[in-house]
Parts: C-alpha cells; structure tokens; sequence
C-alpha cells in the first residue's frame, strides 16, 4: 500500500484538487457531485481522483487529498469502482447539462 500511496500521490502532484476514493469518505449525491463538477469547471481545474487497490487507499492519500468522496460504504472491488465512478461522473455532467433528472 505504501509503493502504491507513493505511486498515486506522485501522479497526482500536477492536479490542482486531488480527491480520494474511500468508503469513510464524505458522500455526494448526484446533485452535489454536479455542483463540485460546475466548480470543477469554473476553475478549469485539474482533478485527480485516487481509487485505492485491493487493500483500499494508504491513510498518507486520504491525508494528502482536498477530499474523500464515497461512492458507498460498501467495499467495493476497485474495477467496479471505475465503472460506478464513470457512470457518477456522466450522471452529474447531464445534470449540468439540463437533462431532466428524475430526482428533482
């Protein structure tokens, strides 16, 4: 966990908001993560978005990040993260976007 700490902290450096991924993070619904995006966008800013490996994030990560986002208190396999962040992500871009959302 720590090569990996090292490895993702590292890449992340450029970025001007870095954001872990991990279960005790705080969570965003839909509507909040697409006001993060529009201020995201504001700024132009450079997002890094931390998911840990099999064994999670390194606590040097959820330290070092701005945030800590949770896509649920579920341990989820970190490929399926990807794929639930992906969808999280177009889901808030529609909502900037003024597609209808079915929870407002």
């Amino acid at each position: 966990m720590r090569k990996e700490s090292e490895r993702l902290l590292k890449r992340a450096a450029h970025a001007d908001r870095v954001i872990a991924l991990d279960e005790r993070g705080h969570e965003w619904s839909s509507a909040d993560l697409a006001e993060e995006m529009r201020a995201w966008q504001s700024k132009a800013a450079d997002i890094a978005l931390l998911i840990g490996g099999p064994d999670g994030l390194a606590d040097t990560c959820r330290q070092q990040a701005d945030a800590v986002w949770s896509l649920s208190r579920l341990t989820l396999p970190h490929g399926l993260v990807r794929v639930v962040l992906a969808e999280q992500l177009y889901r808030a871009w529609t909502i900037l976007q003024g597609h209808p959302y079915h929870r407002d």
